[in-house]
């Protein structure tokens, strides 16, 4: 298996996404376009990066640096978590009032408002658990 978030793992995530139309085919619908690092809390970067350019991921790979409009960490043990077990919207308004996953950029409330952004960004963590 990949390291997490490594750049191999990355390529795997978005192809993964891609192939989700609960994710890739949603995002699609509100041209979501964005930059998101995935990162573990304590480590001064993140260590991946997926572009996604309407709704579909066109990279993944290792943070180089990027602009990012989301940032998202965690510690590696929560991600093993949830890649295997999923989270719900119950579960991340827990990890997130916990601490558990921290949005270093980007603004949490405006995306778990909108259901359009918060029904695809939990299917994303199911996703990961593919690579």
């Amino acid at each position: 298996m990949a390291e997490l978030f490594s750049g191999d793992f990355m390529a795997k995530f978005a192809d993964e996404w891609n192939k989700e139309p609960d994710l890739s085919g949603a995002l699609a619908k509100i041209g979501f376009n964005s930059v998101i690092g995935y990162g573990v809390q304590g480590e001064d970067k993140p260590r991946g990066v997926l572009v996604v350019e309407g709704g579909k991921a066109s990279k993944g790979a290792s943070f180089a640096g990027e602009t990012l409009n989301w940032d998202l960490r965690a510690s590696a043990e929560n991600w093993e978590k949830w890649r295997k077990d999923g989270i719900g919207m119950m579960g991340l308004g827990m990890a997130y009032t916990t601490g558990k996953i921290k949005f270093v950029v980007g603004d949490y409330g405006a995306m778990v408002k909108d259901p359009r952004m918060a029904a695809p960004f939990i299917k994303s963590f199911s996703v990961m658990g593919r690579v």
